[in-house]
């Protein structure tokens, strides 16, 4: 999903830190759910939904709430008239929350691409940046946090942070960093099919 604003700057942290390497914006979106929310600090029913989204991102991300993180990020791109509003708007909002910076004119490329007409709007894409819904505003009033599963499902989320048990079977650990280390350079496999292959020659 990174690829979506590669070579793109992203605000984070409410402001106080740009994310432009592509790591970072790596770090901060790849095996997500993103929600792209078009929004105004100023539009009263933008107002009452950015509070409803507020609650359901800290219900779905924050450690008050779960033991673990769901795999969900969130852009905010601004339709305020001033850069004061926007930052304004963005203190009140959670800290994980990203944003293009104020008058970023990618904003107005992605409000077209998405065919977004109205605020407030959320656009819902997979990793891979294709679209699971064009605007999601009503789900998450009717359906609260429990939308998010519907579109962990759509998006075949990776789940990094369980590995396959067979990985670890059979195998003598020589150190702590061990089981990391094979998972990463497949140690031994290559071994056992040298010696597959040389019994056969």
């Amino acid at each position: 999903m990174a690829s979506l604003f590669t070579g793109k700057v992203l605000l984070a942290n409410r402001e106080e830190e740009e994310l432009e390497t592509e790591r970072e914006l790596c770090r901060a979106l790849d095996n997500k759910v993103l929600l792209l929310y078009f929004g105004s600090g100023q539009s009263p029913n933008c107002r009452s939904f950015s509070l409803l989204l507020k609650d359901f991102f800290l219900r779905l991300t924050d450690g008050f709430y779960v033991e673990r993180a769901a795999q969900l990020g969130l852009v905010y791109l601004s339709r305020d008239e001033t850069e004061e509003q926007q930052s304004a708007f963005l203190r009140s909002m959670p800290r994980r929350w990203l944003a293009l910076p104020f008058g970023d004119a990618f904003t107005r490329e992605l409000e077209l691409r998405f065919a977004v007409a109205e605020v407030p709007a959320v656009v819902v894409l997979k990793p891979n940046g294709e679209l699971i819904c064009g605007n999601a505003v009503e789900q998450i009033r009717l359906l609260g946090p429990s939308c998010f599963q519907n579109w962990q499902e759509a998006a075949e989320l990776l789940d990094r942070n369980f590995c396959l048990a067979e990985e670890f079977d059979n195998t003598v650990r020589r150190s702590i960093s061990d089981p990391i280390r094979r998972l990463k350079y497949r140690v031994g496999k290559k071994k056992e099919k040298r010696e597959e292959g040389g019994e056969s020659s």
